[in-house]
């Protein structure tokens, strides 16, 4: 055995017999030494879980969040459809309960009926709607809504009648300007690149000096339509040849025809 080993053993053996010896008082003194000397580390370690233990929750946290925000997101869909839904039924409803009322006081018997067709080429000359012979409709009937004048009837089958609509020029409308004697006669005009239709109202007398902002009405004369529906309002009015001419704006939006009442007669 070298000499190194046995003074390895030696040093074992007394450090073994030391441990032995000391009391109990001493071994505590030790230990705590010991515990003091680690404690940090302990410390560490436990810091370290902790702050595991706090990503742990968090993550957890934040995937609720997300779930919690995947579903308001559907709950706000589901709302903004149903908040548009109810605009429109808000909107129908109020539709309908103006046209009634406009139906009860009106000095004529009214048909409503619903614009079921239009064709794009034909989009400003002629509508369709869902009344015919059956609900008493002929041709030449003077056709309109709350806001005035759209037109007269043409074609009438047993539940289905053509409109032409006063933006064609072949629906020739006597008509006359409020607050004057001025009286002429109302063609439709489409002009080039615009979206809505203008009015042609022909043969004034030169003098007439109408202004923006006066409306005209149907004068009654021709047979077709009865005085004091509203047709438009004048734009603007040039002197021209042989005549006045004043261009009118349609007193119905007719891009937006929905519903319509015919005239059948007066009550």
């Amino acid at each position: 055995m070298s000499r190194s080993s046995i003074v390895a053993i030696v040093l074992f053996a007394a450090a073994l017999l030391a441990l032995l010896s000391i009391g109990p008082q001493t071994t505590r003194k030790i230990q705590a030494t010991f515990f003091q000397v680690i404690s940090p580390f302990l410390k560490t370690g436990s810091g370290l879980e902790r702050q595991i233990t706090s990503v742990r929750a968090g993550l957890k946290s934040l995937e609720e969040l997300e779930r919690d925000n995947a579903a308001l997101r559907v709950e706000n869909r589901s709302l903004k459809a149903t908040n548009e839904a109810l605009r429109d039924v808000e909107h129908e409803v109020n539709r309908l309960r103006h046209a009634l009322n406009y139906r009860e006081r009106s000095l004529f018997r009214l048909v409503p009926a619903e614009v079921v067709s239009r064709d794009s080429s034909t989009w400003w000359r002629t509508v369709t709607i869902n009344r015919g012979e059956e609900d008493g409709l002929a041709p030449e009937m003077p056709v309109l809504t709350d806001e005035g004048l759209v037109g007269r009837t043409t074609t009438v089958s047993a539940n289905i009648s053509v409109v032409l609509l006063i933006s064609d020029e072949n629906c020739r409308v006597a008509a006359s300007v409020e607050g004057t004697r001025e009286q002429g006669i109302v063609t439709g005009e489409r002009v080039a690149g615009s979206l809505t239709p203008m009015l042609d109202l022909n043969y004034l007398s030169k003098q007439a000096e109408l202004k923006p902002g006066q409306k005209v009405y149907t004068s009654g004369v021709g047979g077709v339509f009865p005085s004091g529906l509203f047709v438009g309002t004048v734009r603007s009015f040039q002197v021209r040849a042989l005549d006045g001419q004043a261009k009118l704006a349609p007193a119905v939006d007719l891009a937006k025809l929905e519903d319509v009442f015919v005239v059948i007669g007066r009550k």
